[in-house]
């Protein structure tokens, strides 16, 4: 294979950052005023921590967040000793972006945004229903033969498209190294539908988005003090239910070391294979990720997490 080998990509990486709260107003509320300094502080503990993978995309902020990225990767080259770090960025195929030359000049534009001459993980953000999946695995060759990305990623495909956009790639001497989902205990499709066995089969790392399910693992919200805004909208069924959930994600992060829900909701993730990109606004919340590290949930714990995530999900 030509490409980029799929280990290389995530070698060594069993967690990132998700940069989606970096500029976005809609679900996230970002701060204006102060939101870039702590971002930019979240960046550069990731760093420390050893989470060095930090993936965005061109919609997050309309292009906020790469630029935050950008000025960060900036600072970071000044350092007498640079640190190591991958990016990750998306293509939006919206329904008027759905040509060669509007594929090429984005990623142009998230490259000049990030400062970077070259991605290590460029992916299509979503299918388009007019363009069938062959399409835009071929553009992503291209891209990987001319080395403006070093892998090729695919995000929200099913099996099918997971599948078709694979078997291009390798007809072009390439991988497809990710497809990156909405993963967590509150959502399992991937499981069921057999996209997750696709993605095993052919050594596409799955790459869990929101693996916290935009805050409702983390034990903070109740049906009394739902998340803000869309996200208490998104999840307004769903709230009452997850209390057995989030006891039992207390009781076996005590056993942990006393992990809290949202390490062992992230370590979950983790034992089943994903690799989670929990978001971040600030310093703070990346050191409260990173403590899903480090440590296993056994056996019992991961059985017994499958069957209440059923249950409250039912």
């Amino acid at each position: 294979m030509k490409g980029l080998a799929v280990d290389s990509v995530f070698d060594g990486v069993q967690m990132g950052t998700g940069t989606w709260q970096w500029g976005d107003t809609i679900f996230w509320n970002y701060d204006k005023a102060e939101g870039e300094q702590k971002a930019l502080a979240a960046f550069d503990r990731s760093l420390d921590l050893g989470i060095t993978l930090l993936d965005t995309a061109e919609i997050y902020g309309m292009g906020v967040s790469e630029k935050i990225i950008g000025k960060a990767i900036m600072a970071e080259r000044l350092r007498s000793t640079p640190r190591p770090f991958k990016l990750a960025s998306k293509y939006a195929p919206l329904p008027h972006r759905i040509t060669r030359a509007q594929f090429r000049a984005a990623l142009k534009r998230t490259r000049d945004r990030l400062t970077v001459h070259s991605l290590d993980l460029y992916q299509i953000h979503w299918t388009n229903p007019i363009v069938p999946e062959e399409f835009f695995a071929n553009l992503l060759a291209e891209a990987l033969d001319e080395g403006s990305i070093s892998a090729a990623g695919v995000s929200n495909y099913n099996r099918a498209q997971v599948i078709r956009s694979h078997h291009t790639l390798t007809t072009r001497g390439h991988t497809l190294a990710s497809n990156q989902v909405e993963f967590h205990l509150l959502q399992r499709r991937i499981e069921r539908d057999g996209t997750f066995e696709a993605c095993r089969e052919r050594g596409i790392r799955v790459i869990a988005y929101s693996p916290l399910a935009m805050g409702l693992l983390t034990g903070k919200y109740t049906p009394e003090n739902p998340p803000p805004g869309m996200r208490g909208r998104k999840y307004a069924a769903v709230l009452p239910k997850i209390a057995p959930l989030i006891g039992l994600m207390r009781e076996i992060g005590a056993k942990h070391g006393d992990k809290s829900p949202a390490q062992v909701a992230l370590n979950w993730v983790i034992g089943k294979g994903a690799l989670p990109i929990p978001g971040a606004k600030n310093a703070d919340q990346v050191e409260k990720n990173s403590g899903a590290l480090g440590w296993s949930l056994s056996d019992d714990d991961m059985a017994a997490l499958d069957a209440m995530s059923d249950r409250v999900t039912r």
